[in-house]
């Protein structure tokens, strides 16, 4: 997984929509896409549940599954099917760092900034104003992080489906959140390019390589190996029984130690939730003043521990012994790589292909009166895109 820097967002970042300029670079967003993440081909279906929501003038959601960092090219392609600019909800990382003209190139395409670790109001302002009042759709990836786990959902956060039932509370018009699944398969095979990374994670943990077996059973070696590592380290043993069961048993091991120390009440909360809450409650602490460099070592050690609890979170255990396929391998190793070899983003192993599908949209009610629509939201999209993704 991608490391951020675990900090409050250093300033905001608000979209500046330009249409006509959106479509203009669709010719530069084409050449990236194919030359950048190597997707040459895109299919979109059901454009015309998007377009016809449009035409009536509901305020529109578009909630997609988020396994790639190809996932921006896409939508824009799926978008263009649909005939419609976006407005994109995106994390402040995306914006820092970059230059003046990135930044603003971002936000023409109607991208603006949100502080996933503190309570950001005005991105929640923004969101809401779209929804209430813009002609276009408005994105947001509810799974929050890029798990590389494009036939499993993760589970979606309430934070999209609480702006939306927000904004239909004081909406003039129809609110709708429309399900997106987007999937990748590849048209070239990757079978030499996913060997060699596979050789170069195995000497990383100074081991020959094991060509004498399957890729898959090396990937699972592996993943058993780091697991062991990581037990060690935390429990001082190496533990037995599936690894799926041993992985949670270790993020939530990790996770209670530091909630523990921070008096964080986790009754409830899957573990996405919980490290948020955490984060932010040792971003609050480190931002104080007369922090003593003993204190803030302990709680930078705190916030690494969070990111293991996270990348743990991300490896279902069972993902390619239940299914190992070419995709399957390739997103476990592109893993591997940002997580071991410590790359920015995974290596692109082949050309692939994307499929991008709206599902039939769920209109949000505005009534107050109806209680725990957000947590219903949100399984009900998260059970929709699921589903399509198990057709694709």
């Amino acid at each position: 997984m991608n490391r951020y820097r675990m900090r409050f967002a250093p300033q905001v970042w608000t979209p500046s929509l330009s249409p006509t300029l959106v479509k203009w670079l669709r010719p530069f967003r084409v050449r990236q896409q194919q030359r950048e993440v190597k997707i040459t081909e895109i299919e979109t279906i059901g454009q015309e549940i998007v377009r016809g929501q449009l035409d009536q003038g509901h305020g529109v959601m578009i909630m997609p599954n988020h396994s790639s960092h190809a996932d921006p090219y896409v939508i824009y392609a799926a978008a263009d099917a649909v005939g419609t600019a976006l407005h994109v909800m995106a994390t402040w990382h995306v914006f820092h760092d970059k230059s003046f003209l990135t930044q603003w190139a971002l936000r023409k395409h109607g991208c603006f900034s949100v502080d996933r670790e503190a309570n950001d109001i005005g991105a929640f302002r923004i969101a809401t104003d779209i929804l209430q009042n813009k002609r276009e759709p408005l994105v947001i990836f509810p799974e929050g992080e890029i798990y590389h786990c494009n036939d499993r959902v993760t589970p979606f956060r309430e934070g999209a489906a609480a702006i939306a039932v927000t904004s239909a509370r004081k909406a003039e018009r129809p609110i709708v959140c429309i399900p997106c699944a987007i999937s990748y398969r590849y048209v070239e095979d990757p079978t030499d390019e996913l060997l060699e990374t596979m050789g170069q994670l195995e000497e990383s943990i100074f081991w020959r390589r094991q060509t004498d077996r399957t890729l898959e059973q090396r990937i699972s070696d592996f993943a058993e190996a780091l697991l062991a590592v990581k037990e060690l380290e935390y429990f001082r043993e190496t533990r037995t029984g599936q690894m799926p069961d041993r992985i949670r048993a270790l993020g939530d091991h990790i996770m209670s130690q530091v909630e523990a120390r921070h008096e964080l009440d986790s009754s409830g909360k899957s573990i996405p939730e919980r490290v948020k809450a955490a984060r932010r409650t040792i971003i609050q602490r480190l931002s104080g003043e007369a922090v003593s460099r003993q204190t803030r070592k302990a709680l930078d050690d705190d916030l690494e521990d969070l990111f293991l609890v996270v990348q743990s979170f991300s490896y279902p255990g069972d993902y390619v012994v239940a299914k190992p396929t070419t995709e399957r391998m390739a997103e476990t190793l592109d893993k591997f790589e940002e997580d071991v070899l410590r790359k920015s983003t995974a290596s692109i192993k082949a050309r692939r292909r994307a499929k991008v599908q709206f599902g039939e949209p769920v209109e949000v009610i505005g009534d107050r009166k109806v209680k725990g629509q957000t947590t219903t939201l949100t399984s009900q999209v998260e059970q929709s895109v699921q589903a399509m993704l198990d057709q694709a």
